[in-house]
């Protein structure tokens, strides 16, 4: 089987919603440059997407949505549909061709479903993608069209296959469990930040699914300040139950970065070693229980300087079996962007950790992580 695949092209940076928003795709571009400054990513690894098609996004977005997209995207959408369809808000402000940039994120993460299926490759990564917050009527969250729950219907549609679908994002992935709520053919896990402080405010243990789907949505809400010793062990233990139990054919996953500590919209704590350990353990369970289908996508990520492109860049690095990097990042990627950086510059791939906090409350935290957990256990070892 050939090397995994990278999604990439600059149309990709186009989804923008202002200059001021925290949703920065210029952090897809750093990523890329990092890889590339670094040897680990060639050109002959990269695919160009294509644009996702009307019919492709009707897999789980309404007509009515998706014409409101491209009116909102020439501006000529009524306030008051553009409140109905939560577009035009302060979280996902409209922005100019709407429809067609944000197609073409749909359409990269197509583009990776379609090299694994056809037999390109095993693994793919699409770091464009990964809009999570997206409803089938409705924006949100700065997601206009939810790139993964169409790819994830693409796969469960066109090719027959049974998908689990990994949030490691810190907000819960709320529109692609709503939309698969209710099927037994897709299991969504999320692992995040309890809902009590964080944006969307769902995601809590009891939400399980209903109808054919009940007992086929996962959900870990860990508590605010958690560390990578109370993550790791509960995000292994249960991803493993979870795969144990639905047995997929293929694992999909969303690798938000926002848990990191130096992340300004969250507030966990967790370091470099969690988003190096993550990559490296869906890799695995791939290996072990799915012939090693693997597609990617990226999600969430607001600290683009210090954080996001060396983190993403654990994922296509666990992609290739590689082992995490150390040592001083690339000079020409510190020439490229150090000086253009408002903050201080990292400049090594491990984290400096001067301005980690402890937490004081950290037994208590661990605990209540430990409890739920056992919850969460219960639940997939039941029938």
């Amino acid at each position: 089987m050939t090397k995994p695949v990278y999604i990439y092209d600059d149309a990709l940076l186009k989804y923008r919603f202002n200059s001021t928003h925290p949703f920065n795709q210029m952090r897809l571009k750093m990523t890329t440059d990092l890889l590339m400054a670094s040897g680990h990513l060639k050109t002959t690894d990269i695919i160009k997407p294509r644009e996702a098609t009307d019919d492709e996004l009707g897999l789980v977005h309404k007509k009515d949505y998706i014409e409101a997209v491209k009116l909102a995207g020439k501006g000529e959408l009524s306030p008051d549909k553009l409140e109905n369809f939560g577009l035009d808000t302060e979280d996902t402000p409209s922005f100019e061709d709407m429809h067609e940039k944000s197609r073409m994120l749909v359409g990269a993460t197509l583009t990776a479903v379609e090299a694994v299926m056809e037999g390109k490759c095993n693994k793919a990564l699409n770091l464009s993608g990964g809009l999570h917050h997206g409803f089938s009527g409705r924006a949100g969250g700065f997601c206009v069209y939810n790139d993964t729950a169409v790819a994830i219907e693409y796969l469960r549609t066109k090719y027959n296959k049974r998908v689990l679908y990994v949030d490691t994002d810190a907000h819960h992935g709320d529109g692609v469990q709503w939309i698969f709520y209710h099927t037994n053919e897709v299991m969504t896990y999320s692992i995040h930040e309890t809902g009590r402080y964080l944006f969307p405010g769902t995601g809590s243990l009891t939400e399980r699914g209903t109808e054919e789907g009940f007992g086929y949505a996962v959900n870990l809400p860990i508590d605010a300040f958690t560390e990578d010793d109370s993550f790791l062990p509960i995000f292994k233990a249960t991803l493993e139950a979870t795969i144990k139990k639905f047995k997929p054919d293929i694992i999909f996953s969303q690798n938000g970065v926002d848990a990191h500590f130096r992340d300004p919209m969250t507030h966990l704590s967790l370091t470099a070693r969690t988003f190096e350990e993550i990559p490296r353990f869906v890799n695995e369970m791939a290996d072990k229980y799915t012939e090693g289908k693997w597609i990617a996508v990226g999600g969430g990520g607001y600290n683009i300087w210090q954080v996001v492109p060396r983190m993403w860049a654990q994922v296509w690095l666990a992609m290739n079996d590689q082992q995490p990097l150390r040592g001083r990042l690339p000079k020409s990627y510190i020439e490229q962007y150090e000086e253009k950086c408002p903050v201080e510059f990292p400049l090594y791939w491990e984290d400096d950790l001067k301005d980690y906090m402890q937490i004081p409350r950290r037994n208590e935290i661990d605990e209540k992580n430990r409890s739920m957990m056992s919850r969460a256990m219960r639940y997939l070892e039941q029938e």
